[in-house]
């Protein structure tokens, strides 16, 4: 659909810090160089995908009018795990914490519009937040959006290449693969507790 565009400082090939250890060299290559959404300048991304990408709404919502036909939640897993070191860090968590992760698509007649990767840690499952380990297929957005104790703390985006491990399951029941995808994460504080949503672009959303 035409993801393909000038990568400019969102390719992260380059940023890599050659003075870190290899460890942290070789995890800093394989997760993107996420920015604040408002330094997403013109000419980063495709135009028709920048209106997904800095809508300030519920992305279930937006896709549910878009969408011709049925639209629905294909849950690919859910199960406790050790984060990403970006997601960890964007967490505040410490070395070692795991959280709670569910991956979804997003469909739209039967075709994946979206991956969604949420991270969410065991403080945040107290309480109110118990009901966010049972959502099944109903759509995070549409709990998160009606809560009107829920809030954003930070928005972020990302051009995913290849070796991104984020990618790499985004894609992983694609074919053929893209060469890259966009995708944004959102930073959530609910009750005072956070918790982190990756929505990654897949080749078959809508674009005028």
């Amino acid at each position: 659909m035409g993801h393909t565009h000038r990568l400019k400082r969102f390719d992260t090939c380059s940023s890599a810090d050659p003075q870190l250890p290899e460890s942290m060299l070789q995890s800093q290559i394989r997760e993107p160089k996420w920015r604040d959404w408002a330094l997403l300048h013109r000419g980063q991304a495709p135009l028709a995908l920048r209106d997904w990408l800095l809508d300030r709404g519920s992305l279930t919502h937006r896709m549910v009018q878009n969408c011709p036909g049925k639209f629905r939640v294909e849950v690919r897993r859910q199960a406790w795990e050790h984060p990403l070191p970006g997601e960890r860090h964007l967490l505040g968590l410490r070395r070692g914490a795991v959280t709670l992760v569910r991956e979804v698509e997003l469909r739209c007649a039967e075709r994946s519009w979206v991956f969604a990767r949420t991270l969410i840690p065991p403080a945040t499952l107290r309480g109110n937040g118990r009901r966010l380990a049972r959502l099944g297929e109903r759509p995070l957005g549409a709990v998160l959006f009606a809560d009107p104790g829920v809030r954003r703390d930070r928005v972020e985006v990302a051009l995913l290449m290849p070796h991104h491990r984020l990618f790499q399951r985004a894609v992983a029941d694609i074919l053929p693969k893209p060469s890259m995808l966009w995708a944004r994460r959102t930073l959530f504080r609910m009750e005072n507790r956070q918790l982190l949503v990756n929505e990654i672009f897949l080749p078959e959303i809508p674009v005028p």
